[in-house]
């Protein structure tokens, strides 16, 4: 799912765990479950718009993603005081793919055709076998436009979860 879902996630569980323990085992938990959440969350984001390359030359793709990276940016910057511990550690499985691996494959290990890195490491590997396994049951909608209203209605469901328990 997109950072937006991860990030919400992340808010949510570190005010639990902040409810729940006290210091330090409430940082602890939080980056726990946290971390937990993005293995779940990702493993059913087939029942949501997200296509596995970019799709630039689709006005749909190009207005959804930059309206997604846009409500990321605020609520990163809305919530990252005082939950940047829970808003990291839900993110942290893109940040080590995405950013980290992506850097060191594509400048130090890249796969005998020179084109493609190997995903031997990749922490998305392991998350697509988990929605293989438990989770072949859902709809497919990666590529259908449908696919944004269940992660709308996700996003509006956390929102409402935070309006809550603050």
């Amino acid at each position: 799912m997109e950072a937006i879902t991860h990030i919400l996630t992340g808010v949510i569980l570190q005010i639990l765990s902040f409810r729940l323990l006290i210091t330090p085992w409430n940082y602890l938990l939080t980056i726990i479950l946290a971390f937990i959440s993005h293995f779940l969350i990702d493993a059913v984001a087939k029942i949501t718009y997200h296509t596995a390359e970019p799709m630039k030359d689709d006005t749909f793709w190009v207005i959804w993603h930059i309206i997604v990276i846009l409500i990321s940016i605020i609520f990163t910057i809305i919530f990252i005081n005082p939950y940047w511990i829970g808003i990291l550690s839900a993110n942290f499985v893109d940040i080590w793919d995405w950013i980290i691996i992506r850097i060191i494959y594509s400048k130090y290990i890249l796969t005998p055709d020179k084109n493609k890195s190997s995903k031997i490491i990749y922490i998305h590997t392991f998350i697509d076998k988990i929605r293989e396994r438990f989770f072949s049951w859902l709809p497919n909608l990666n590529y259908k436009k449908i696919g944004i209203l269940p992660e709308i209605f996700i996003i509006s469901g956390l929102l409402i979860i935070i309006f809550i328990l603050k």
